[in-house]
């Protein structure tokens, strides 16, 4: 068995920067633990493989893993399975079937291996459990306590598809200062996967508005360089204080990796009720081949 599949950077249009990705095409005769067992093969923070869609008005179905757990929705393998299919298909909106539900990502092409995509979360973000005391967070982290929250923002829980601990500190400073503690993470994190997403303010940098780290152990991660599904949850932590009407965010992550990534957050509120949550970036190939997986 032979499978063909295409390397990507996502959320970014500089190659070897962004958040890598693996997607395999034409994946229908794998079972779920063969494509568990390749992306751990692959070991990036996310495989996603395409399949054909359910309903015919659909462009793709796709499974989407990490090197140890399948997630429902995941923001980078949702833009960069988008514009694999949009740039060998030419379509300017591409439909995929994912666990969470179906989302619709509407394509740019930058050039014939670059492109854009953007969509509207499936499931808009909510409170999903509380969160730790600031002490213990701050241990976990490797921070001090008074390095915790700014304006207003405090440790929340929430997911829009997977759950995320949200961590504001208070500047970019302390956002580099982040040396996670792995003893006792999942006890102090032990909601979802135990993923924490760690956030500033960047009044300073032009260009975007945030920044972010994301730490995931009980995905089988590490760091990982740019997470859109914890940006969709950041989502509902930012809409509190945006204003009515739509707003769009630029947040960084990555850059402490060495990959640095960017990604747009669109907000809508009618008066005080968020209506609309929506999440973009850009990927390039990097490279393609295909996978013998028998004699």
């Amino acid at each position: 068995m032979k499978l063909d599949y295409t390397l990507l950077d996502v959320f970014t249009t500089e190659r070897l920067s962004g958040n890598p990705l693996a997607v395999v095409t034409k994946a229908d005769g794998l079972h779920d633990d063969q494509m568990q067992r390749i992306a751990a093969e692959f070991n990036l923070s996310e495989t996603v493989f395409i399949k054909r869609p359910q309903a015919e008005r659909h462009t793709a179905a796709v499974r989407i893993f990490t090197p140890q757990v399948e997630l429902p929705f995941a923001g980078h393998p949702t833009v960069g399975a988008a514009v694999v299919l949009g740039l060998e298909s030419k379509m300017s909106a591409i439909r995929l079937e994912e666990p969470i539900g179906v989302i619709t990502c509407v394509i740019e092409r930058i050039d014939r291996r670059t492109g854009n995509a953007r969509f509207a979360l499936p499931h808009l973000p909510a409170p999903a459990g509380p969160p730790p005391d600031r002490l213990r967070v701050a241990l976990a982290l490797g921070l001090e306590p008074e390095d915790i929250g700014f304006a207003g923002h405090l440790p929340a829980v929430w997911s829009a598809g997977v759950v995320f601990y949200l961590v504001p500190v208070k500047s970019p400073s302390v956002l580099r200062r982040v040396r996670p503690d792995r003893r006792g993470w999942a006890e102090v994190f032990p909601l979802g996967h135990n993923s924490v997403y760690v956030y500033c303010e960047t009044p300073d940098e032009d260009g975007n508005d945030y920044a972010a780290r994301m730490f995931a152990p009980g995905m089988g991660l590490g760091e990982d360089p740019a997470t859109g599904a914890a940006a969709a949850a950041l989502i509902g932590q930012l809409a509190g204080n945006a204003p009515g009407g739509q707003t769009e965010y630029r947040l960084r992550q990555g850059l402490e990796m060495g990959r640095p990534s960017l990604i747009t957050m669109q907000i809508r509120k009618d008066g005080d009720t968020l209506t609309h949550g929506g999440i973009g970036g850009s990927a390039v190939v990097v490279g393609q081949g295909s996978l013998d997986l028998y004699d």
